[in-house]
């Protein structure tokens, strides 16, 4: 049996705060060739999440934390090099989630074939991947937002924060978001069409920013964030306000008792609120649903995506580090083959 020469990406400590590329290692390793119901794909673009932190501190999370010397996990596209399952060709462009390796032996259960488009390969990681299902449901089926409504949305300029107030915008709400850095706020308003954007950096009181620019108060605020700024956006919200938790990447990595925390939550009852976390797997009977949708707004051009794209799966570690300091504009992606 042949065998692949490739390297892989492990972890080395686990990372009790925030991460550095020391926590990471890069492993040689041989991969063999599949077998019945199995693939052998080299990769091409492979995901860089914030989310992943939470399984890197050696405690369960919603997904079991990793252990040391497992594969740092990613959603990842791929080609097939070698097939043992009739529904997938050698040439074959494929979507599964095997991590950060150049090359990997796959089970063909799970795994989703890429059609020839427009759109990179990335796009699949990005915008028709995770990040845009998780805008589409978090505005369309949790947040709803009626026309004339504002919608508030944290890390405006990141790859769920981009997508979710577009979608917002189509349903007629007013939308304004929340980023950090001038770049990033332009970017939102002048390229996707967001009514305004919050510098975070250069706000004293993000409160107050707030309500500036959402005099109405906000019908639906579309969180990434967690911390400071849901407890700020609490005081904002209108009557019957709608908070989607999508994530918190300001409590990633901080341990509880360092936590900003909430100090609003009587707004929860004062303003009749309702607050709801969510997981886009979830949703996965409607993933089809939801790409098909996305896919025709880009074919359309209504719909606008940036991508962080850096060469190669060494490169990985520090970029993953970069997220937790803001260094990343857009969907933060490997490209490693």
């Amino acid at each position: 049996m042949s065998t692949l020469p490739s390297r892989q990406v492990v972890l080395a400590r686990h990372i009790p705060g925030l991460p550095e590329p020391e926590h990471f290692r890069v492993e040689r390793v041989e991969v063999g060739e599949p077998r019945d119901g199995e693939l052998r794909v080299r990769t091409l673009f492979a995901s860089v999440d914030p989310g992943t932190l939470a399984r890197l501190g050696g405690v369960d999370s919603y997904a079991p934390a990793l252990e040391l010397g497992e594969v740092i996990g990613s959603a990842t596209v791929g080609e097939v090099l070698a097939s043992r399952d009739t529904r997938y060709a050698v040439g074959d462009v494929v979507v599964g989630g095997w991590g950060w390796r150049e090359h990997a032996v796959v089970s063909a259960r799970g795994l989703r074939k890429v059609d020839p488009g427009p759109e990179s390969a990335s796009a699949e990681l990005g915008v028709l991947g995770i990040p845009g299902l998780t805008a589409y449901f978090g505005i369309l089926e949790l947040g709803r937002p009626q026309a004339g409504e504002t919608v508030l949305v944290s890390s405006a300029a990141g790859a769920v924060g981009s997508i979710s107030g577009q979608i917002a915008k189509r349903q007629g709400a007013r939308v304004v978001g929340i980023a950090g850095g001038p770049e990033k706020c332009r970017w939102v308003v002048e390229a996707l069409g967001f009514d305004a954007c919050l510098d975070y950096r250069a706000e004293k009181d993000l409160a107050a920013a707030i309500r500036r620019e959402c005099p109405q108060g906000v019908g639906v605020y579309l969180d990434n964030v967690g911390g400071s700024t849901l407890d700020a956006a609490l005081t904002c919200m209108a009557l019957k306000g709608r908070v989607v938790v999508s994530g918190l990447v300001a409590d990633y990595g901080v341990p509880p008792e360092a936590r900003a925390g909430l100090k609003n939550t009587p707004f929860l009852i004062i303003q009749r609120l309702r607050m709801e976390g969510f997981v886009v797997f979830d949703y996965a009977a409607r993933f089809g649903e939801a790409r098909a949708a996305l896919r025709a707004w880009l074919q359309d051009g209504s719909l606008r995506h940036r991508e962080h794209i850096v060469e190669g799966l060494e490169s990985a570690p520090a970029v993953f580090a970069g997220l937790f300091r803001g260094e990343n504009f857009g969907r933060a992606v490997v490209k490693v083959g």
